[in-house]
């Protein structure tokens, strides 16, 4: 039986021709900032963003952990989504290791408003702590795949300029929201100071992320990396990966919207599933399972070869990408109308 794997869009491989430049890659050692296929990815990451500078890191975590590390320090807050990936899904490391407070914010469907921000500053007093950062998700994970708009995006970045904040953007599949919004990716990066994007994730490269910000920012970025670990030496076998990704795989995002629409009309059909079609934005939906256990329709699920996780006890969550081809897509389509759960 063949298996269909909607538990994310981590689980992409990397393609023969994505393998091939990995083993012709050139290499040298990073630390010394030697290595001239981490340097050519680094370059396309700030071109891309519109960045001054840009960082290889070894994963999404770290590219929110050291930008947030910099900019909120020891006791800083940090306003972000009560939803975000780095409260969520990040070990608590911005107060583990940065030794810094999330700041956890109200928002409809994981979008910050100015509104609400506002309410968590606080005055100048020397007991009291200090917000530093606004980190906003984009696309935002836990709610859906959502996208900010760019009139969302200017209203927390001009918040941010009024009272002395820095910006930094989540973007572990910034590329999917450029492709949902119809907004440049620079358009996009131009809102926040500093921006994390992923290589790992709907790209298809199989490790990498990457850090953007101005010069300065990035050669102090690089001292926390080796810091915290992540000083790499011949690297440049991972950034050809993520060279070809983003020369080759970001087009291709848009098929794995059209997919994520087509499992969600189905879902909104079946007796067992509840949701909301206008919440799917991008490659991430989230359906309800009503009175029935997440648990049974995931087991349920598995017995057709579709893999999925649950993420509550009535909540699955399903992740097109670049392993689930439209062919794939059709067919889990007629496995869902297939199955008949009753509790």
């Amino acid at each position: 039986m063949k298996k269909y794997d909607l538990r994310s869009d981590t689980l992409t491989l990397p393609s023969k021709e994505m393998r091939k430049a990995m083993y012709t890659a050139d290499v040298g050692d990073d630390v010394y900032a030697e290595d001239p296929t981490i340097n050519k990815l680094q370059d396309l990451a700030a071109k891309l963003t519109g960045k001054r500078a840009a960082l290889f890191v070894s994963s999404g975590s770290m590219g929110n952990l050291i930008p947030l590390y910099i900019n909120a320090g020891k006791g800083g807050e940090i306003l972000t989504h009560k939803n975000s990936h780095i409260i969520h899904y990040e070990l608590s490391s911005l107060s583990a290791l940065a030794g810094a407070m999330p700041v956890a914010v109200e928002g409809k469907r994981g979008i910050l408003i100015p509104e609400e921000l506002q309410k968590h500053l606080r005055p100048d007093i020397y007991y009291m702590p200090q917000v530093k950062v606004i980190e906003i998700e984009n696309s935002h994970n836990k709610e859906g795949g959502t996208c900010y708009k760019l009139e969302e995006l200017k209203a927390v970045n001009d918040f941010a300029r009024k009272n002395n904040l820095k910006v930094h953007m989540d973007g572990a599949r910034l590329f999917n929201a450029a492709e949902a919004t119809g907004i440049p990716v620079k358009k996009i990066c131009s809102h926040a100071d500093t921006v994390t994007f992923c290589l790992s994730k709907g790209l298809g490269a199989p490790v990498g992320s990457m850090l953007c910000g101005t010069e300065k920012f990035i050669a102090e970025a690089r001292r926390i990396r080796k810091m915290l670990g992540g000083g790499m030496r011949q690297a440049g076998v991972l950034a050809a990966a993520g060279i070809y990704a983003l020369e080759h795989n970001i087009t291709r995002l848009k098929t794995d919207h059209e997919n994520a629409q087509l499992l969600a009309h189905v879902l909104a059909e079946v007796p067992w599933a509840e949701i909301e079609l206008s919440t799917v934005e991008t490659n991430i939906l989230y359906f309800s399972t009503g009175k029935r256990k997440a648990e049974n329709v995931v087991s349920a699920l598995a017995k057709k070869g579709i893999l999925a996780g649950a993420a509550g006890p009535h909540t699955i969550r399903f992740v097109t990408h670049m392993g689930i081809s439209s062919e794939d897509t059709k067919e889990i389509c007629n496995l869902l109308k297939q199955i008949s759960i009753t509790k």
